[in-house]
């Protein structure tokens, strides 16, 4: 699916297999912005998988002037107190140079649009503590900080212990 956009020469759209090498490349980008390089395991399989066969997320990619230049990754979780699901965004990333152009803010735009049309009463991220672009950003567009809750991960050697 193809979604409105107001700037010029942007195209938002719904990722296909054919665009994973972008997504898996943007994903690259967006590990070495947050200097995570090192902990990038998905591979084009594992992103067809999940993508595509399970659809446990969805993409949007960005392209700007004939060139994929960002991606959000998003998937529905649950309020037990909304007793609504909602979106959770995994990520929302614009390689360096085609940022500061309302692409982000336009992404964020087919985000609530999606959001309204599922029922969905929230849309919930995280942002590294350091990440202070991003944080105006979110200010910018009314989101608000709560800083009360603390991530906490179980991660895959983790969960095969507990699950024993």
């Amino acid at each position: 699916m193809k979604y409105k956009t107001e700037i010029s020469g942007l195209e938002l759209f719904d990722a296909t297999e054919e665009n994973l090498e972008d997504i898996l490349f943007l994903i690259h980008q967006i590990a070495e912005y947050e200097k995570m390089s090192q902990e990038v395991v998905a591979s084009i399989d594992s992103l067809r998988e999940s993508l595509f066969v399970r659809k446990r997320a969805f993409v949007i990619l960005a392209k700007y002037q004939g060139k994929i230049v960002g991606y959000m990754l998003y998937f529905y979780n649950y309020s037990t107190f909304v007793g609504r699901e909602n979106i959770y965004l995994e990520d929302l990333f614009l390689l360096e140079e085609y940022r500061h152009l309302g692409i982000g803010k336009a992404l964020f735009k087919v985000l609530a649009g999606i959001a309204l049309d599922e029922g969905c009463k929230r849309i919930d991220w995280v942002c590294l503590h350091w990440n202070e672009p991003s944080l105006r950003f979110y200010q910018a567009i009314q989101a608000s900080r709560h800083d009360e809750w603390v991530l906490h991960r179980l991660e895959e050697e983790g969960i095969a212990l507990l699950a024993k």
